[in-house]
């Protein structure tokens, strides 16, 4: 079966990159979850974005940079956010910040808010890419509204289809969870979706105790707040210590009788690299109708895996 898929080559990202420069839309790997890119200074394209994945156009995009030095050009920064980004980037951390000018190509990545949304990922493909672009990629996770995040290709190929013009194969997602989002819009920080950097490494470093929104689901300043997100088709059961009927069981630590186990261990960092190409396994399953998932201790990398599976649970 032909697929949009291309392996990375200095070329095919130079060919992405051009792709990004005309209009389209590329999806590349990073160390949390595929992306979904297009150039943020381009409004149609950035409208694509949310046609292809079915997105309300009210939940605003996170850019991705590649420089540091970029962020003063971007955003309105301080002494803590140049600090925050020098120790934790590039890596799983995004800052909402407030925007510095009134430019409209960047309302709808914005979602209309005075406020802008931006990281710089751990991955050298996503870096490249972002370089070669000339420009600062808005990236949401590839794959359709309200389903399981990609952390392969594969599943991006699976989820998107011909609705993305190039698909970067960097293999699978090292993190494997979104990123960590953070507002530094006032003096307080705000936790605004749990990820790839744990709440206590960010609260070590600042010496300040993070404070910790859920949002408005109705009206998100940041991606990932949606009462309901990251769902399979199957009906999902959370902090299940034993299957019931009809359920394909995912395990974590010390249970047996599991078709899958997140970590044996209890490795938090592995089980948040293996949380949605499991959840995807057990969604494809055929001889299961139903989901079940152990409990997961709330705790580093355990607050973001909770986050995700209580959004993928929820029930209106």
């Amino acid at each position: 079966m032909m697929t949009n898929i291309y392996q990375i080559s200095d070329e095919n990202i130079s060919k992405a990159a051009d792709v990004i420069k005309n209009g389209g839309l590329v999806a590349f790997p990073t160390e949390t979850v595929y992306g979904l890119g297009a150039n943020v200074y381009n409004p149609k394209a950035v409208a694509s974005i949310y046609a292809a994945k079915g997105r309300p156009a009210f939940n605003p995009l996170i850019s991705h940079i590649a420089e540091i030095d970029f962020l003063k050009t971007y955003a309105a920064v301080d002494e803590r956010v140049l600090a925050l980004a020098k120790h934790f980037w590039p890596g799983p951390l995004t800052f909402v910040l407030k925007r510095i000018d009134d430019n409209p190509a960047l309302d709808l990545a914005c979602a209309g808010l005075r406020t802008v949304t931006v990281r710089m990922p751990r991955h050298k493909v996503a870096l490249d890419l972002i370089k070669k672009s000339g420009v600062p990629i808005v990236a949401p996770s590839a794959n359709k509204s309200q389903t399981i995040s990609p952390t392969t290709a594969m599943h991006v190929a699976d989820s998107l289809g011909d609705k993305v013009d190039m698909i970067l194969d960097g293999g699978q997602c090292t993190v494997g969870v979104e990123s960590t989002i953070i507002d530094l819009t006032s003096k307080d920080v705000v936790l605004l979706r749990a990820g790839g950097v744990a709440v206590e490494d960010l609260e070590a470093f600042l010496g300040q105790k993070i404070l910790i929104s859920h949002g408005n689901p109705n009206l998100p300043t940041s991606p990932g707040q949606m009462l309901k997100h990251y769902a399979p088709s199957h009906e999902f059961r959370i902090n299940a210590h034993c299957r019931e009927d009809g359920e394909f069981f995912i395990g974590f630590g010390d249970v047996k009788d599991c078709d899958l186990n997140l970590s044996e261990s209890g490795d938090l960092i592995e089980a948040a690299a293996n949380l949605f190409s499991y959840m995807r396994i057990a969604d494809s399953d055929k001889t299961h109708t139903k989901i079940a998932m152990s409990p997961v201790p709330e705790k580093g990398l355990g607050l973001a895996i909770n986050d995700r599976i209580r959004r993928a649970a929820y029930k209106k």
